[in-house]
């Protein structure tokens, strides 16, 4: 029996006597809850019970992280692995979601048209799912997202459709998934799912951020993206997943093709390593690294995909300063994060144009997987990334990221392109 969660104050209700039974699998017994935690009041349930259903989804779903933690790849055992596996199956559960509709768009050719309706789809239901995963998985203590959308425009008259259509693909997601399968989200619990995202993060407390999908062009494309979620504890990074549909399980060796098998997700927490594995159920996860080659010239690029996210010509500089004799990888979103990571390329560069900002969502995740890969990621002046000032972050012009060995010869290649360029700037 079904599970309805909406928007009401379930608090006030209190425990009641069954009118029917209540099975969850592989429940036996669940005591009854003295109350409900606060931060769940904006549930409701349609079941009458001296045990709550949310509190046996709840509890089914802890059994869940506790036996993945109880399996984690993780040595030694770190004070973030149920956050990790929480992550890790809302990620997988979003990227389930965004490749229905990414098969859709592709069937029905829409990247040709002006609607542009199946990505917002994508994009709402995406961030839905993780903030309701997330939510249930770890429910102790107050929630806080910092994420790309808010519920605005879907609760607008024009956008009943588009609503009804998140509402259904985000309820057929999560019913694959034991934790959930007896779950209904109603379109008002779709709505505060998403408004969970509305934070603005900050120094202090923890705060999850999320891009519900990196790479949007790449997306309508049928090309890379990524659902892009990390962690931060009192302004640090400490945990991050990417997972990316359409990126090869092999390394992509300097080309664009999606050769063999496809789909990873990269996971990796503050000082236990980065680590690689399939999207598929039950994939165990393999430890990663970036390149250790010292020479510039076998030194490959990654840069954004499309030209209006990096200045391509000032790239193509400072490549010819370091040598460089390998042409760039151009693909969309942070799956270039995890590529580097994994050793396919050398150095990923980012130099956004003027007036642009930096949105900490767009690199959080991808930040992580790569320093704990033993990789640096930078500013262009050689600062840490500072993820602790809010939504944005404040740079030095854009960002850059390879291993430890090349960061000396890239950041001064780097600083001189950009001092040229400017020089040039100043005489028109």
């Amino acid at each position: 029996m079904a599970v309805r969660l909406g928007l009401t104050n379930v608090a006030s209700l209190g425990p009641r006597k069954a009118l029917l039974p209540v099975r969850l699998p592989s429940l036996l017994s669940v005591p009854a809850p003295d109350r409900y935690p606060s931060h769940h009041r904006h549930f409701y349930t349609s079941l009458s019970s001296t045990i709550s259903p949310l509190q046996l989804v709840r509890d089914f779903s802890q059994s869940q992280i506790t036996m993945s933690a109880s399996a984690s790849d993780l040595s030694p055992i770190s004070t973030y692995a149920k956050e990790l596996a929480a992550a890790k199956k809302a990620a997988s559960l979003a990227a389930r979601l965004c490749q229905m509709v990414q098969a859709e768009i592709l069937q029905s050719d829409v990247q040709s048209k002006a609607d542009k309706s199946p990505v917002t789809v994508a994009d709402y239901g995406s961030q839905a799912i993780v903030s309701f995963v997330l939510d249930m998985e770890l429910s102790s203590g107050p929630f806080s997202m910092v994420a790309e959308e808010d519920s605005e425009d879907l609760r607008k008259d024009s956008s009943k459709e588009i609503l009804s259509r998140i509402t259904e693909l985000v309820n057929d997601t999560l019913s694959t998934d034991p934790s959930f399968c007896n779950v209904i989200l109603s379109e008002e619990g779709i709505l505060s799912a998403i408004d969970k995202g509305t934070s603005e993060g900050g120094s202090s407390g923890r705060h999850w951020v999320l891009d519900p999908i990196d790479g949007t062009k790449g997306f309508l494309r049928g090309d890379q993206y990524a659902i892009a979620l990390a962690l931060l504890d009192e302004g640090k990074v400490v945990l991050g997943v990417l997972a990316c549909p359409n990126l090869p399980l092999a390394s992509i060796q300097n080309t664009t093709q999606n050769v063999g098998e496809s789909g990873c997700l990269f996971s990796a927490i503050v000082g236990n390593g980065a680590w690689m594995q399939s999207l598929d159920e039950g994939s165990s996860p393999t430890k990663i690294q970036v390149t250790s080659t010292d020479d510039p010239v076998d030194a490959s690029f990654f840069e954004s995909f499309e030209a209006a996210h990096s200045l391509h010509d000032l790239t193509s500089n400072i490549a010819k300063k370091l040598g460089v004799k390998a042409p760039p990888v151009r693909i969309d979103s942070q799956a270039k994060y995890g590529a580097l990571a994994r050793g396919d390329g050398a150095i990923y560069l980012r130099f956004p144009h003027k007036g642009y900002r930096e949105k900490i969502w767009d690199h959080a995740a991808g930040y992580i997987v790569v320093t704990e890969a033993g990789g640096v990621v930078t500013d262009a002046a050689g600062n840490d990334l500072d993820f602790s000032k809010g939504r944005y972050l404040d740079l030095d012009t854009g960002i850059m990221a390879t291993n430890k060995k090349l960061m000396p010869s890239l950041l001064v290649a780097v600083q001189d392109s950009i001092k040229e360029q400017q020089q040039s700037a100043s005489l028109l």
